[in-house]
């Protein structure tokens, strides 16, 4: 091997090097694009069955069904703001400077009433909380900076929900378009393969995701039935919340369960701690505690296995080694992640034995 040929290669491989390097700069500097473009494909794919009956059972053409499926998820988004919009307004109220104080008083009562009924059981809570440096002008001040961050971020959610529509919109409107686009540049040994996986993998991660909205609504409900139950102020938008964290698997809804501890508390500050505050919170608490076993146990893996054809078992290992991997954006992609390779393996090494084992019931 002559001096030539090995600087030739070192050249090559800098160069190669060099190219990676820039695409992945160029990846993460239009990252915010690619997160639209994913939200857009995952709403295209619950989209999809939408427009699907609107063509067959009531003869929308093509362009109309689209506008009104995403005319319904509009429906969803608006009805998602009406929702806060109160609370916000309420929140912006409280943190004028007058309600400020008041809410320093509301969170000092906590806190004595809270000492107090501990220290009767030989827990002194209060070493521990003057050491943590927690008092309530840095509570006030937390809620505050969460409050102002929250409001700058929705100007840019505006334009997010826009592109995304927009994007949704095409892939919904010229779906046949871009498949005859893809089908053109794809090899044709493989193009009869690829297809096939796109069509089996577009059904699966239709129904996934729709599955995830029927377990959302059922968590809902029942949430909402342990808080309406208990007398819980703002139930409707508790329950909402706490379902909604029920996205991120098994973390989600620990996260759920301690927000709607936390907002029971406060709602009944006014109220004896002993008597009122610390029972009713203890009841929520076993009530969320239910409604997550029978969550867990029935509605999850009926949904989910049904959805993906995949066992029990092997989703909760998937989420379990997407979040060691990746955290908790692992575990939210890991099911559909692995659906997608089932569905590869599967047109693609339809003879290897663990495929065929994994993949028997698609």
């Amino acid at each position: 091997m002559t001096s030539k040929i090995i600087a030739n290669g070192i050249v090559r491989a800098v160069l190669v090097l060099t190219g990676i390097a820039l695409i992945l700069s160029f990846i993460y500097q239009i990252r915010t694009v690619i997160t639209y473009i994913i939200v857009a494909l995952v709403l295209s794919l619950i989209g999809g069955p939408i427009v699907r009956f609107l063509k067959s059972r009531l003869k929308f053409k093509n362009t109309t069904a689209s506008l009104m499926a995403l005319f319904l998820f509009s429906l969803l988004i608006i009805g998602f703001i009406l929702l806060f919009v109160p609370l916000l307004i309420s929140q912006g109220e409280n943190l004028s400077l007058l309600n400020t104080v008041k809410m320093e008083e509301d969170y000092n009562s906590l806190v004595l009433k809270l000492n107090d009924y501990l220290s009767t059981h030989q827990i002194d809570i209060q070493q521990i909380y003057e050491k943590s440096g927690l008092n309530s002008k840095s509570a006030v001040n937390m809620i505050t900076a969460f409050f102002n961050s929250f409001l700058s971020t929705l100007s840019s959610l505006g334009v997010g929900i826009v592109s995304v529509f927009f994007i949704t919109f095409f892939l919904l409107k010229d779906k046949r378009k871009f498949n005859t686009v893809f089908k053109w540049i794809l090899p044709d040994e493989h193009e009869d393969k690829i297809l096939a996986s796109i069509d089996k993998t577009n059904h699966l991660l239709s129904r996934y995701f729709i599955g995830i909205l029927l377990q959302l609504l059922i968590v809902f409900i029942l949430y909402l039935i342990v808080l309406l139950i208990f007398g819980v102020q703002n139930a409707f938008i508790i329950a909402f919340l706490c379902a909604l964290l029920n996205i991120i698997p098994y973390v989600g809804p620990l996260i759920g369960t301690c927000l709607a501890v936390i907002l029971t508390m406060i709602s009944n500050l006014g109220s004896d701690f002993v008597s009122e505050t610390l029972p009713t919170t203890v009841y929520v608490l076993i009530g969320f505690f239910v409604v997550q076993l029978i969550d867990n146990n029935l509605s999850q893996p009926i949904i989910f296995s049904n959805s993906v054809k995949s066992h029990p078992l092997e989703i909760f290992l998937i989420i379990l080694i997407g979040g060691y991997l990746f955290g908790i954006i692992g575990m939210i992609f890991a099911v559909p992640v692995y659906t997608v390779l089932k569905v590869v393996g599967k047109e693609f090494l339809p003879e290897n034995k663990i495929v065929q084992l994994l993949t028997k019931d698609i």
